[in-house]
């Protein structure tokens, strides 16, 4: 840690591209800001209570590090800052019931999908409850679908190209179960048959960003037990916070003797528009059929896909792939949308006016359809585009794909 702390020159690039600088002005809400109090506190110069807050705001979404001219892993210090200074915090007994209960539910799909029902219930009630009760029903879509399992296997369609491993995601399953299908439909079409592995489980990001690091080497180790890596060609995620999840795994275990297995691990990760883009590349995507009228696609690009996993044109060059598709680019597009996992339950206000901020922006160049890879944005900009009033769809970049490959776009 005191590398990376050491690292930062203090030039202030970070500061535009940070969320809660550009929102609240102020130099300890800004990566600068914060690895100092990070030094200071490590230091025993500064009392950890007194640099909570401050730190508790930061969203995790990197856009500091791509922006940082001196390579600054900032990610990986608040990561393991958080890992560090959890145990020591002093919290109320309502927000450690709320971190339990958002720690138990996101990892289990069943349970998170009998809790959006029954928050389904309780959403008209949502205007008169306080800000930390009001969020999650906010963020409930307009109907919660049916929970739906993906297939252990399925099969390529003609030819067989390619194999690859699937981690079908947790929230994803109980919010927008489509996004998998989709993966599965458009995977077979080009040539890969997919397996679901037993024993695979939530990736972990959720816990270890929030400082859980016990729960989430559990659930790590679990994973690296359920997908063999030497099996596949690769190990695909579609949910970009999941996927720089999963790339995290080697430092995760650094030090621990299944580093090298992790490595292995992580070495086969890629997001699912990597992967056809790999194929796009190779003249081996076969081509959707033109959207029915010409369609402009305002494309967000989910944090943790273009700042974690420097994923940018891969998404874009397959929704171009569509004959009639054009990309819209968004204002201020590399900030993050206030999703940031659970930041939306634990920094309510600040999402809330972060997520506002974005659907302006995205809605400001009239899109016909609203496309992004990862299940937190999804939510968190349909959220905010309906109170928008606006009626714009708003997809995963794969299912866009689908429905294109399907003759319905």
């Amino acid at each position: 840690m005191a590398h990376a702390v050491d690292a930062c020159v203090h030039c202030g690039f970070c500061l535009p591209a940070c969320p809660t600088y550009t929102l609240l002005g102020d130099e300890m809400d800004s990566p600068r800001g914060r690895i100092v109090l990070m030094k200071e506190v490590l230091e025993g110069t500064l009392p950890l209570a007194d640099a909570a807050p401050h730190l508790d705001r930061c969203l995790g979404c990197q856009g500091c590090v791509t922006a940082c001219p001196s390579g600054v892993p900032y990610g990986e210090l608040i990561t393991a800052f958080r890992g560090w200074s959890e145990p020591q915090r002093q919290r109320s007994a309502l927000d450690r019931g709320k971190r339990w209960a958002i720690l138990r539910a996101l990892p289990a799909p069943r349970l998170f999908s009998l809790a959006a029902r029954v928050g389904q219930f309780a959403k008209p009630l949502a205007p008169a409850l306080p800000a930390a009760l009001r969020a999650p029903l906010d963020l409930l879509p307009e109907r919660v679908p049916a929970l739906h399992s993906s297939p252990k296997v399925t099969r390529a369609r003609g030819q067989q190209r390619g194999r690859v491993a699937f981690l079908v995601g947790c929230a994803q399953q109980a919010l927008a179960p489509n996004f998998n299908a989709a993966t599965l439909r458009v995977l077979a079409q080009n040539g890969i048959e997919v397996v679901v592995p037993d024993g695979q489980g939530c990736c972990g990001a959720a816990a270890l960003h929030t400082g859980a690091r016990a729960e989430a080497l559990s659930l790590v180790r679990a994973n690296l037990s359920a997908f063999d890596p030497g099996e596949y060609d690769a190990i695909l995620s579609n949910a970009a916070g999941c996927g720089a999840g999963l790339k995290e795994y080697p430092a995760v275990l650094h030090g621990e003797p299944d580093e090298p297995q992790a490595r292995a691990f992580a070495a086969k990760v890629m997001d699912v528009s990597e992967y056809l883009f790999q194929l796009l590349q190779a003249g081996d995507l076969a081509p959707p059929l033109p959207a029915s009228r010409p369609l402009q696609v305002a494309y967000h690009d989910a944090c943790h896909l273009a700042h974690a996993q420097g994923v940018r044109a891969a998404p874009r060059a397959l929704l171009r792939f569509i004959p009639g598709v054009s990309v819209l680019e968004v204002p201020e597009g590399d900030l993050c949308c206030g999703s940031a996992g659970t930041y939306n339950l634990e920094q309510p206000e600040l999402a809330s006016q972060l997520g506002a901020r974005k659907a302006s922006h995205i809605l400001s160049v009239q899109p016909d359809l609203i496309a992004s890879g990862n299940i937190g944005c999804h939510t968190q900009i349909q959220s905010h585009v309906r109170r928008a009033r606006s009626r714009v769809p708003v997809m995963h970049t794969v299912e866009v794909l689908d429905l294109a490959y399907r003759g319905e776009l």
